[in-house]
């Protein structure tokens, strides 16, 4: 996830200071928002990811094996 953010986080910056110059009220991107963006995304999978682990680990194994 760190390497894809670091590969995306460039090509979203160019991408959106492009689309947003065409604008009369021109903005400009901050550091923070790209970061806030990944910080967003990681903490997501991250939780997601834990929940998932956390069902496995407290799961009975002999339930799984009898259902197959």
């Amino acid at each position: 996830m760190t390497i894809a953010f670091s590969v995306a986080a460039p090509v979203a910056w160019l991408v959106m200071n492009q689309w947003l110059t065409e604008f009369a009220y021109r903005i400009t991107i901050a550091w923070w928002m790209i970061a806030g963006g990944g910080l967003v995304g990681m903490t997501v999978a991250l939780i997601s990811i834990g929940f998932q682990t956390a069902k496995a680990a407290t799961a009975n194994p002999v339930d799984a094996l009898r259902r197959e």
